[in-house]
Protein backbone atom coordinates (compact mmCIF):
# COMPACT_ATOMS: atom_id res chain seq x y z
CA UNK A 1 0.00 0.00 0.00
CA UNK A 2 1.08 3.53 -0.83
CA UNK A 3 1.50 4.77 2.84
CA UNK A 4 2.32 8.52 1.86
CA UNK A 5 -1.34 8.27 -0.23
CA UNK A 6 -2.34 6.68 2.76
CA UNK A 7 -1.54 9.69 5.01
CA UNK A 8 -2.47 12.54 2.36
CA UNK A 9 -5.96 11.27 2.15
CA UNK A 10 -6.14 10.55 6.06
CA UNK A 11 -4.95 14.58 6.80
CA UNK A 12 -7.57 16.11 3.87
CA UNK A 13 -10.20 13.96 5.85
CA UNK A 14 -9.41 14.90 9.78
CA UNK A 15 -8.31 18.73 8.17
CA UNK A 16 -12.07 19.04 6.29
CA UNK A 17 -14.10 20.91 9.21
CA UNK A 18 -11.06 22.83 10.11
CA UNK A 19 -10.28 23.97 6.38
CA UNK A 20 -13.84 24.71 6.00
CA UNK A 21 -14.13 26.52 9.43
CA UNK A 22 -11.34 28.88 8.40
CA UNK A 23 -12.80 29.50 4.49
CA UNK A 24 -16.05 30.52 5.71
CA UNK A 25 -13.62 33.55 6.75
CA UNK A 26 -13.36 33.93 3.09
CA UNK A 27 -15.73 36.85 3.38
CA UNK A 28 -18.83 37.94 1.33
CA UNK A 29 -17.78 41.76 1.87
CA UNK A 30 -16.20 40.96 -1.97
CA UNK A 31 -19.24 41.51 -3.23
CA UNK A 32 -19.20 45.04 -1.90
CA UNK A 33 -16.11 45.59 -4.23
CA UNK A 34 -15.58 47.60 -7.19
CA UNK A 35 -15.34 44.25 -9.07
CA UNK A 36 -12.81 46.17 -12.03
CA UNK A 37 -10.53 44.18 -13.81
CA UNK A 38 -7.97 45.95 -12.10
CA UNK A 39 -9.32 46.21 -8.89
CA UNK A 40 -9.82 42.11 -7.53
CA UNK A 41 -12.41 42.20 -4.97
CA UNK A 42 -11.58 42.12 -1.49
CA UNK A 43 -10.78 38.95 0.36
CA UNK A 44 -10.04 38.13 3.55
CA UNK A 45 -8.93 34.44 5.02
CA UNK A 46 -8.49 33.54 8.48
CA UNK A 47 -7.42 29.84 10.23
CA UNK A 48 -8.79 28.68 13.55
CA UNK A 49 -5.78 27.71 15.71
CA UNK A 50 -6.00 23.57 16.01
CA UNK A 51 -6.61 21.68 19.54
CA UNK A 52 -2.94 20.78 21.27
CA UNK A 53 -0.88 24.21 19.83
CA UNK A 54 -0.85 26.69 22.53
CA UNK A 55 -2.48 29.48 23.02
CA UNK A 56 -2.37 33.20 24.56
CA UNK A 57 -5.32 35.46 26.16
CA UNK A 58 -3.86 38.91 26.49
CA UNK A 59 -5.56 40.26 23.17
CA UNK A 60 -8.73 39.81 21.46
CA UNK A 61 -8.57 40.51 17.89
CA UNK A 62 -10.71 40.92 15.42
CA UNK A 63 -10.18 41.67 11.39
CA UNK A 64 -12.87 42.75 8.76
CA UNK A 65 -12.51 43.70 5.15
CA UNK A 66 -12.16 47.58 5.07
CA UNK A 67 -14.22 49.62 5.66
CA UNK A 68 -17.56 47.49 6.70
CA UNK A 69 -16.99 43.86 6.24
CA UNK A 70 -17.97 41.49 8.57
CA UNK A 71 -15.30 41.17 11.24
CA UNK A 72 -13.81 38.11 11.94
CA UNK A 73 -12.34 36.80 15.43
CA UNK A 74 -8.64 35.41 15.53
CA UNK A 75 -7.00 33.25 18.34
CA UNK A 76 -4.04 34.26 18.79
CA UNK A 77 -0.51 31.93 19.54
CA UNK A 78 1.61 31.72 22.14
CA UNK A 79 5.09 31.99 21.21
CA UNK A 80 7.86 32.82 23.57
CA UNK A 81 10.25 36.04 23.98
CA UNK A 82 13.51 35.84 26.00
CA UNK A 83 14.89 37.83 28.71
CA UNK A 84 18.60 37.83 29.92
CA UNK A 85 19.31 39.00 33.72
CA UNK A 86 23.02 40.61 33.15
CA UNK A 87 23.74 39.94 36.76
CA UNK A 88 23.34 36.17 36.50
CA UNK A 89 22.96 35.39 32.62
CA UNK A 90 20.19 33.37 33.72
CA UNK A 91 17.25 33.31 31.31
CA UNK A 92 13.54 34.29 31.62
CA UNK A 93 11.38 33.37 28.84
CA UNK A 94 7.55 35.64 28.58
CA UNK A 95 4.86 34.85 26.95
CA UNK A 96 3.99 36.69 23.98
CA UNK A 97 0.85 36.49 20.99
CA UNK A 98 0.52 35.74 17.79
CA UNK A 99 -1.86 36.07 14.95
CA UNK A 100 -1.79 35.61 11.13
CA UNK A 101 -4.43 35.47 8.11
CA UNK A 102 -4.42 36.42 4.70
CA UNK A 103 -6.14 38.88 2.38
CA UNK A 104 -6.06 40.76 -0.34
CA UNK A 105 -7.38 44.63 1.07
CA UNK A 106 -7.76 46.82 2.85
CA UNK A 107 -8.63 45.12 5.99
CA UNK A 108 -9.19 47.17 9.18
CA UNK A 109 -7.95 45.10 12.62
CA UNK A 110 -9.66 45.67 16.18
CA UNK A 111 -7.23 44.99 19.09
CA UNK A 112 -8.19 44.86 22.66
CA UNK A 113 -5.78 44.70 25.39
CA UNK A 114 -7.77 42.23 27.81
CA UNK A 115 -5.40 43.03 30.56
CA UNK A 116 -6.92 46.95 30.67
CA UNK A 117 -4.95 49.88 31.89
CA UNK A 118 -4.11 51.21 27.92
CA UNK A 119 -2.25 54.85 27.72
CA UNK A 120 -0.35 54.28 24.37
CA UNK A 121 0.00 51.86 21.77
CA UNK A 122 2.37 51.62 19.11
CA UNK A 123 2.68 49.76 15.72
CA UNK A 124 5.87 48.88 14.86
CA UNK A 125 8.11 49.20 12.28
CA UNK A 126 8.04 52.74 12.58
CA UNK A 127 8.62 52.96 9.24
CA UNK A 128 5.27 51.99 7.93
CA UNK A 129 3.98 55.04 9.58
CA UNK A 130 0.97 53.13 11.15
CA UNK A 131 -0.84 55.43 13.65
CA UNK A 132 -3.61 53.28 15.31
CA UNK A 133 -6.77 54.91 16.94
CA UNK A 134 -6.84 54.17 20.35
CA UNK A 135 -10.05 54.02 21.92
CA UNK A 136 -9.74 52.79 25.85
CA UNK A 137 -8.43 49.37 25.66
CA UNK A 138 -9.53 48.85 22.48
CA UNK A 139 -7.50 50.30 18.95
CA UNK A 140 -7.78 49.96 15.11
CA UNK A 141 -5.71 50.56 12.22
CA UNK A 142 -5.99 49.43 8.65
CA UNK A 143 -3.22 47.71 6.50
CA UNK A 144 -3.85 48.04 3.04
CA UNK A 145 -1.60 45.73 1.55
CA UNK A 146 0.23 42.17 3.50
CA UNK A 147 2.84 43.36 6.28
CA UNK A 148 4.27 41.64 9.47
CA UNK A 149 3.41 44.31 12.41
CA UNK A 150 3.82 44.72 16.25
CA UNK A 151 1.05 46.03 18.19
CA UNK A 152 2.86 47.19 21.34
CA UNK A 153 0.76 48.52 24.31
CA UNK A 154 2.19 51.19 27.20
CA UNK A 155 5.57 49.97 26.04
CA UNK A 156 5.57 46.35 26.80
CA UNK A 157 8.19 44.55 25.28
CA UNK A 158 7.21 40.78 25.46
CA UNK A 159 3.85 40.32 25.74
CA UNK A 160 3.45 42.04 22.30
CA UNK A 161 0.79 40.83 19.63
CA UNK A 162 2.74 40.04 16.24
CA UNK A 163 0.39 40.14 13.36
CA UNK A 164 1.49 37.92 10.38
CA UNK A 165 -0.23 38.45 7.13
CA UNK A 166 0.13 37.07 3.66
CA UNK A 167 -1.28 37.44 0.22
CA UNK A 168 -4.65 35.06 -0.88
CA UNK A 169 -3.41 31.96 -1.73
CA UNK A 170 -3.63 31.47 -5.03
CA UNK A 171 -1.91 27.76 -6.58
CA UNK A 172 -1.66 25.36 -3.51
CA UNK A 173 -0.28 22.12 -4.39
CA UNK A 174 -3.20 19.12 -4.69
CA UNK A 175 -2.68 16.33 -1.90
CA UNK A 176 -3.17 14.06 -4.21
CA UNK A 177 0.33 15.10 -5.79
CA UNK A 178 2.67 12.32 -5.30
CA UNK A 179 5.32 14.70 -5.12
CA UNK A 180 3.68 16.37 -2.17
CA UNK A 181 3.63 15.83 1.40
CA UNK A 182 1.28 17.52 2.24
CA UNK A 183 -0.24 18.79 5.33
CA UNK A 184 -3.83 20.34 5.53
CA UNK A 185 -5.41 21.85 8.55
CA UNK A 186 -4.98 20.67 12.31
CA UNK A 187 -1.80 19.26 14.11
CA UNK A 188 0.42 16.86 12.63
CA UNK A 189 3.45 14.65 14.19
CA UNK A 190 6.07 12.68 12.65
CA UNK A 191 7.44 9.69 13.68
CA UNK A 192 10.38 10.61 15.73
CA UNK A 193 10.20 14.74 15.60
CA UNK A 194 11.84 14.77 12.38
CA UNK A 195 10.61 14.44 8.53
CA UNK A 196 12.98 13.76 6.26
CA UNK A 197 12.54 15.75 2.32
CA UNK A 198 13.97 13.09 -0.89
CA UNK A 199 14.85 15.27 -3.88
CA UNK A 200 12.22 16.54 -6.27
CA UNK A 201 9.59 16.97 -3.52
CA UNK A 202 7.58 19.93 -1.66
CA UNK A 203 6.38 19.93 1.88
CA UNK A 204 3.26 21.94 1.74
CA UNK A 205 1.76 23.35 5.22
CA UNK A 206 -1.61 24.60 4.16
CA UNK A 207 -3.40 27.45 6.66
CA UNK A 208 -4.58 26.00 9.62
CA UNK A 209 -1.82 23.49 9.96
CA UNK A 210 0.65 23.18 12.74
CA UNK A 211 3.51 20.53 11.92
CA UNK A 212 4.60 19.56 15.19
CA UNK A 213 8.63 18.25 13.72
CA UNK A 214 12.19 19.54 12.30
CA UNK A 215 12.29 19.31 8.69
CA UNK A 216 15.43 17.78 7.50
CA UNK A 217 16.35 18.68 3.77
CA UNK A 218 19.84 17.24 3.52
CA UNK A 219 22.11 15.76 0.57
CA UNK A 220 19.43 16.38 -1.89
CA UNK A 221 18.11 18.98 -4.55
CA UNK A 222 15.07 20.74 -6.08
CA UNK A 223 13.20 20.73 -2.17
CA UNK A 224 10.36 23.20 -1.50
CA UNK A 225 8.97 24.05 1.96
CA UNK A 226 6.16 26.13 1.80
CA UNK A 227 2.21 27.33 2.86
CA UNK A 228 0.41 29.14 5.27
CA UNK A 229 1.07 26.91 8.08
CA UNK A 230 3.13 26.43 11.18
CA UNK A 231 6.20 24.60 11.65
CA UNK A 232 6.50 24.14 15.58
CA UNK A 233 9.46 22.99 17.08
CA UNK A 234 8.89 19.69 19.43
CA UNK A 235 11.12 20.54 21.99
CA UNK A 236 14.43 22.77 22.43
CA UNK A 237 16.52 20.01 20.74
CA UNK A 238 14.92 19.59 17.99
CA UNK A 239 12.81 21.67 15.35
CA UNK A 240 12.64 24.03 12.79
CA UNK A 241 13.85 23.53 8.87
CA UNK A 242 17.48 22.08 8.38
CA UNK A 243 18.91 22.49 4.83
CA UNK A 244 22.40 21.20 4.68
CA UNK A 245 24.39 19.63 1.55
CA UNK A 246 21.78 20.54 -0.65
CA UNK A 247 21.18 22.63 -3.50
CA UNK A 248 18.35 24.56 -5.12
CA UNK A 249 15.82 24.95 -2.68
CA UNK A 250 12.95 27.31 -1.57
CA UNK A 251 11.29 28.16 1.14
CA UNK A 252 8.07 30.09 1.19
CA UNK A 253 5.20 31.62 3.68
CA UNK A 254 6.02 28.88 6.14
CA UNK A 255 6.06 30.18 9.92
CA UNK A 256 8.84 28.96 12.35
CA UNK A 257 7.51 28.86 16.62
CA UNK A 258 10.89 27.87 18.32
CA UNK A 259 13.49 27.41 15.89
CA UNK A 260 14.10 28.68 12.73
CA UNK A 261 16.01 27.70 9.48
CA UNK A 262 19.53 26.01 9.37
CA UNK A 263 21.63 26.58 6.27
CA UNK A 264 24.78 24.67 6.06
CA UNK A 265 27.29 24.01 3.02
CA UNK A 266 23.79 24.66 1.00
CA UNK A 267 23.84 26.56 -2.56
CA UNK A 268 21.23 28.12 -4.73
CA UNK A 269 18.46 28.78 -1.71
CA UNK A 270 16.19 31.10 -1.78
CA UNK A 271 13.91 32.19 1.14
CA UNK A 272 10.38 34.54 0.47
CA UNK A 273 8.42 35.49 3.44
CA UNK A 274 9.48 32.97 6.30
CA UNK A 275 8.75 34.30 9.85
CA UNK A 276 10.93 32.69 12.97
CA UNK A 277 10.00 33.12 16.78
CA UNK A 278 12.82 31.47 19.18
CA UNK A 279 12.71 31.34 22.62
CA UNK A 280 15.16 29.00 23.67
CA UNK A 281 19.13 28.98 23.97
CA UNK A 282 21.27 29.21 20.77
CA UNK A 283 18.17 30.46 19.47
CA UNK A 284 19.16 31.69 16.43
CA UNK A 285 16.76 32.70 13.86
CA UNK A 286 18.72 32.23 10.51
CA UNK A 287 22.22 31.07 11.13
CA UNK A 288 24.17 29.98 7.60
CA UNK A 289 27.54 28.02 7.69
CA UNK A 290 29.54 27.69 4.14
CA UNK A 291 26.95 28.72 2.00
CA UNK A 292 26.94 30.26 -1.29
CA UNK A 293 23.68 31.86 -3.83
CA UNK A 294 21.32 32.62 -0.49
CA UNK A 295 18.76 35.05 -0.80
CA UNK A 296 16.19 35.96 2.36
CA UNK A 297 13.48 38.14 0.71
CA UNK A 298 10.42 39.48 3.32
CA UNK A 299 11.45 37.53 6.17
CA UNK A 300 10.70 38.39 10.00
CA UNK A 301 12.63 37.29 12.83
CA UNK A 302 12.21 37.80 16.98
CA UNK A 303 15.22 35.91 18.19
CA UNK A 304 16.41 34.77 21.63
CA UNK A 305 19.72 34.66 19.48
CA UNK A 306 21.10 36.10 16.79
CA UNK A 307 18.81 36.78 13.94
CA UNK A 308 20.99 36.23 11.32
CA UNK A 309 24.00 34.01 11.91
CA UNK A 310 26.89 34.14 8.59
CA UNK A 311 29.60 31.96 9.36
CA UNK A 312 32.00 30.05 7.51
CA UNK A 313 33.24 26.40 9.03
CA UNK A 314 32.01 24.94 11.75
CA UNK A 315 30.88 21.82 13.33
CA UNK A 316 31.24 19.47 10.07
CA UNK A 317 30.23 22.17 7.76
CA UNK A 318 33.35 23.53 5.56
CA UNK A 319 33.88 25.79 2.84
CA UNK A 320 33.43 29.89 2.11
CA UNK A 321 30.17 31.81 2.29
CA UNK A 322 29.99 34.16 -0.16
CA UNK A 323 27.02 35.85 -2.23
CA UNK A 324 24.14 35.96 0.34
CA UNK A 325 21.25 38.94 0.17
CA UNK A 326 19.20 39.77 3.11
CA UNK A 327 16.27 42.24 1.85
CA UNK A 328 12.61 43.75 2.99
CA UNK A 329 13.56 41.96 6.58
CA UNK A 330 11.98 42.81 10.08
CA UNK A 331 14.10 41.88 12.83
CA UNK A 332 14.09 42.18 16.62
CA UNK A 333 16.79 39.70 18.67
CA UNK A 334 15.99 39.59 22.56
CA UNK A 335 19.43 38.34 23.22
CA UNK A 336 22.44 39.11 20.93
CA UNK A 337 22.82 40.51 17.31
CA UNK A 338 19.94 41.02 14.55
CA UNK A 339 23.05 40.46 12.27
CA UNK A 340 26.02 38.81 13.26
CA UNK A 341 28.55 37.87 10.24
CA UNK A 342 32.39 35.96 11.14
CA UNK A 343 32.59 34.25 14.24
CA UNK A 344 33.45 31.08 12.81
CA UNK A 345 36.13 29.54 10.40
CA UNK A 346 38.49 27.20 9.82
CA UNK A 347 41.92 28.53 11.08
CA UNK A 348 43.92 25.33 9.06
CA UNK A 349 42.02 26.11 5.80
CA UNK A 350 41.16 29.95 5.79
CA UNK A 351 37.86 30.90 5.01
CA UNK A 352 36.13 33.90 3.37
CA UNK A 353 32.71 35.45 4.26
CA UNK A 354 32.58 37.76 1.13
CA UNK A 355 29.58 39.71 -1.35
CA UNK A 356 27.11 40.02 1.42
CA UNK A 357 23.83 42.48 0.42
CA UNK A 358 21.90 43.80 3.40
CA UNK A 359 19.04 46.06 2.06
CA UNK A 360 15.73 47.37 2.79
CA UNK A 361 15.78 46.25 6.38
CA UNK A 362 14.03 47.45 9.90
CA UNK A 363 16.04 46.48 12.74
CA UNK A 364 13.35 46.97 15.92
CA UNK A 365 15.56 45.94 18.60
CA UNK A 366 19.10 45.00 20.32
CA UNK A 367 19.37 43.56 23.82
CA UNK A 368 23.16 42.28 24.70
CA UNK A 369 24.61 42.63 27.97
CA UNK A 370 28.00 41.55 26.30
CA UNK A 371 30.23 44.08 25.25
CA UNK A 372 31.86 41.64 22.91
CA UNK A 373 28.35 40.71 21.66
CA UNK A 374 26.74 43.52 21.31
CA UNK A 375 25.96 45.51 17.16
CA UNK A 376 22.67 45.47 15.79
CA UNK A 377 25.03 44.73 12.55
CA UNK A 378 28.48 43.15 13.67
CA UNK A 379 31.09 42.32 11.47
CA UNK A 380 33.62 39.89 13.70
CA UNK A 381 36.00 38.18 11.77
CA UNK A 382 37.66 35.75 13.76
CA UNK A 383 39.61 31.98 13.33
CA UNK A 384 41.67 33.42 10.01
CA UNK A 385 38.35 34.51 8.76
CA UNK A 386 38.56 37.56 6.08
CA UNK A 387 35.11 39.30 5.64
CA UNK A 388 34.84 41.25 2.43
CA UNK A 389 32.81 42.95 -0.15
CA UNK A 390 29.55 43.72 2.35
CA UNK A 391 27.19 46.38 1.19
CA UNK A 392 24.47 47.98 3.80
CA UNK A 393 22.10 49.72 2.00
CA UNK A 394 18.57 51.79 3.30
CA UNK A 395 18.77 50.48 6.46
CA UNK A 396 16.58 51.71 9.56
CA UNK A 397 17.37 51.06 13.34
CA UNK A 398 14.61 52.14 15.95
CA UNK A 399 15.99 52.77 19.35
CA UNK A 400 16.85 49.81 21.51
CA UNK A 401 17.11 48.72 25.03
CA UNK A 402 21.18 47.43 25.01
CA UNK A 403 23.89 47.42 22.92
CA UNK A 404 25.63 49.29 19.79
CA UNK A 405 24.49 50.23 16.10
CA UNK A 406 27.38 48.69 14.63
CA UNK A 407 30.85 46.83 15.99
CA UNK A 408 33.16 45.79 13.36
CA UNK A 409 36.23 43.90 15.05
CA UNK A 410 39.11 41.59 13.69
CA UNK A 411 39.33 39.33 17.15
CA UNK A 412 40.06 36.79 18.35
CA UNK A 413 37.93 35.90 21.03
CA UNK A 414 39.14 33.00 23.24
CA UNK A 415 35.26 31.52 23.65
CA UNK A 416 35.02 30.51 20.66
CA UNK A 417 38.21 31.54 18.20
CA UNK A 418 41.61 29.25 17.56
CA UNK A 419 42.82 32.49 15.67
CA UNK A 420 42.51 36.13 14.94
CA UNK A 421 40.85 37.05 11.75
CA UNK A 422 42.54 38.27 8.87
CA UNK A 423 40.44 41.36 8.40
CA UNK A 424 37.57 42.65 7.23
CA UNK A 425 37.76 45.17 4.06
CA UNK A 426 35.37 46.98 0.88
CA UNK A 427 32.12 47.55 3.13
CA UNK A 428 30.10 50.05 1.43
CA UNK A 429 27.16 51.42 4.17
CA UNK A 430 24.84 53.62 2.50
CA UNK A 431 21.30 54.85 3.90
CA UNK A 432 21.56 53.63 7.55
CA UNK A 433 19.25 55.25 10.16
CA UNK A 434 19.60 55.49 13.79
CA UNK A 435 16.90 56.91 15.74
CA UNK A 436 17.39 56.90 19.70
CA UNK A 437 19.24 57.65 22.89
CA UNK A 438 20.29 53.61 24.19
CA UNK A 439 22.92 52.67 21.78
CA UNK A 440 26.69 52.55 23.38
CA UNK A 441 29.32 53.84 21.16
CA UNK A 442 29.75 51.40 18.05
CA UNK A 443 33.15 49.86 17.98
CA UNK A 444 35.39 49.66 15.03
CA UNK A 445 38.85 47.45 15.88
CA UNK A 446 41.46 46.50 13.77
CA UNK A 447 43.01 43.90 15.55
CA UNK A 448 46.53 44.52 14.13
CA UNK A 449 48.59 46.30 11.31
CA UNK A 450 48.47 42.63 9.46
CA UNK A 451 44.98 42.05 10.59
CA UNK A 452 42.85 45.23 9.98
CA UNK A 453 39.76 46.82 8.92
CA UNK A 454 40.36 48.47 5.71
CA UNK A 455 38.14 51.17 3.34
CA UNK A 456 35.10 51.39 4.93
CA UNK A 457 32.72 53.77 3.55
CA UNK A 458 29.26 55.72 5.00
CA UNK A 459 27.02 57.47 2.43
CA UNK A 460 24.09 59.43 4.04
CA UNK A 461 24.60 57.96 7.70
CA UNK A 462 22.13 59.63 9.94
CA UNK A 463 21.73 59.67 13.33
CA UNK A 464 18.86 61.28 15.54
CA UNK A 465 18.24 63.30 11.95
CA UNK A 466 22.00 64.31 11.51
CA UNK A 467 23.95 63.27 8.49
CA UNK A 468 27.29 62.42 9.64
CA UNK A 469 30.28 63.16 7.30
CA UNK A 470 33.60 64.77 7.00
CA UNK A 471 32.30 67.56 5.89
CA UNK A 472 29.99 68.88 8.62
CA UNK A 473 30.72 71.51 10.92
CA UNK A 474 33.23 70.35 13.79
CA UNK A 475 36.02 71.71 15.98
CA UNK A 476 38.82 70.81 13.62
CA UNK A 477 40.58 68.22 16.10
CA UNK A 478 37.44 66.15 16.12
CA UNK A 479 37.41 63.07 14.38
CA UNK A 480 34.12 62.24 12.35
CA UNK A 481 32.80 59.79 14.93
CA UNK A 482 33.72 61.79 18.29
CA UNK A 483 30.09 63.20 16.93
CA UNK A 484 28.25 60.50 17.68
CA UNK A 485 30.54 58.97 19.67
CA UNK A 486 32.08 56.12 18.43
CA UNK A 487 35.68 54.42 18.59
CA UNK A 488 37.99 53.57 16.14
CA UNK A 489 41.29 52.38 16.71
CA UNK A 490 44.86 52.72 14.86
CA UNK A 491 44.32 49.53 12.81
CA UNK A 492 41.69 51.01 10.52
CA UNK A 493 41.98 52.73 7.59
CA UNK A 494 40.08 54.53 4.78
CA UNK A 495 37.21 55.07 6.99
CA UNK A 496 35.30 58.00 5.13
CA UNK A 497 31.81 59.58 5.61
CA UNK A 498 29.89 61.40 2.82
CA UNK A 499 26.98 63.16 2.32
CA UNK A 500 25.14 61.40 -0.49
CA UNK A 501 26.13 64.80 -2.79
CA UNK A 502 30.01 63.50 -2.08
CA UNK A 503 29.23 60.18 -2.76
CA UNK A 504 27.59 61.27 -6.36
CA UNK A 505 30.64 63.45 -7.00
CA UNK A 506 32.96 60.82 -6.17
CA UNK A 507 31.39 58.37 -8.53
CA UNK A 508 31.14 60.58 -11.08
CA UNK A 509 34.86 61.99 -11.65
Amino acid sequence: MDTNLTRRRTLQAAGAAALAAGLSSLTATAAHADETADAPAPQLVTYPIPSGAGTQASFKVRVRTAPDGEWQTLSCYAPGTKEINPTTGSGKVWGSSMVYFDFCGPVELEVTHLKGGTTKARVRPDSYGIKPELLGDTLRFTLDEPKDVIVQINDEIFDCLHVITNRVEKHAPSADDPDVLYYGPGLHTVTGNILTVPSGKTVYLAGGAVLKAQIDVKGVEQVTVKGHGVLLAPNSSVGGLRIENSNNCQVDGVIFLGSGIGCGQAENVHVHKTRVFTWGTWGDGYPVYCSKNLTFDGCFARTSDDSFSIYAHRNDFYGDTRNLTIKNCTLWADVAHPIQVGTHGDPDNPDVIENLLIKNVDILDHREPQMNYQGCISLNAGDSNLIRNVRVEDVRVEDFRWGQLLNFRVMFNKTYNTSVGRGIEDVYIKNLTYTGIHANPSLFLGYDADHAINNVTFENLVVNGVVIADSMRKPRWYYTTDTVQWYVNEHVTNLKFLTTAEAQAAAAS
